[in-house]
């Protein structure tokens, strides 16, 4: 078996994507970039050495956020339901239920989700809670919960489940 090469590791490479983060997940980012503004103008009175200091921890604190939320992704394969995230070396991972561990998916029906377009997804382990798969303002979430019930029905009424 090649061994893939640790940049390689995507979930494209691994499944089917099934859904990522909502525009509504970078609500926070904003508004600290609007904080932060406020914060800079007032290290620039102070002095430019304390402005250089905001706007370069501010540039990095954000900007990681930022790309720890693009790289949220839920995906699917032949063996079950996983998550990819992490920006850093040392936090990037997969985890995930596999398909005969898993209890259903589900999402929360509300009105801000249905005006948002943005959705909690859960996906439950039958056997521990310490194991669900629980994510908030996911894109496409509905449909993905659709998938993987739809999916897994498939699978238990095929006996592919061992």
């Amino acid at each position: 078996m090649e061994r893939l090469k640790e940049n390689e590791l995507s979930a494209a490479s691994h499944g089917i994507p099934l859904c990522r983060k909502a525009w509504t997940a970078y609500i926070g980012c904003l508004l600290a970039a609007v904080v932060m503004t406020f914060v800079l103008r007032l290290a620039f009175n102070h002095s430019e050495l304390a402005a250089a200091g905001v706007l370069a921890a501010s540039t990095l604190l954000i900007g990681y956020r930022v790309l720890l939320i693009r790289s949220v992704q839920l995906y699917y394969d032949d063996v079950g339901v996983w998550l990819y995230s992490g920006v850093l070396p040392w936090q990037r991972g997969v985890r995930g239920i596999k398909w005969r561990d898993l209890d259903q998916a589900t999402y929360v029906q509300s009105f801000r989700s249905w005006l948002l377009r943005s959705w909690k997804v859960r996906v439950a382990h039958r056997f521990t809670d310490a194991s669900h798969i629980v994510l908030s303002d996911m894109a496409r979430g509905r449909e993905a919960v659709a998938i993987i019930n739809e999916r897994h029905q498939q699978m238990l009424r095929n006996d592919q489940l061992a």
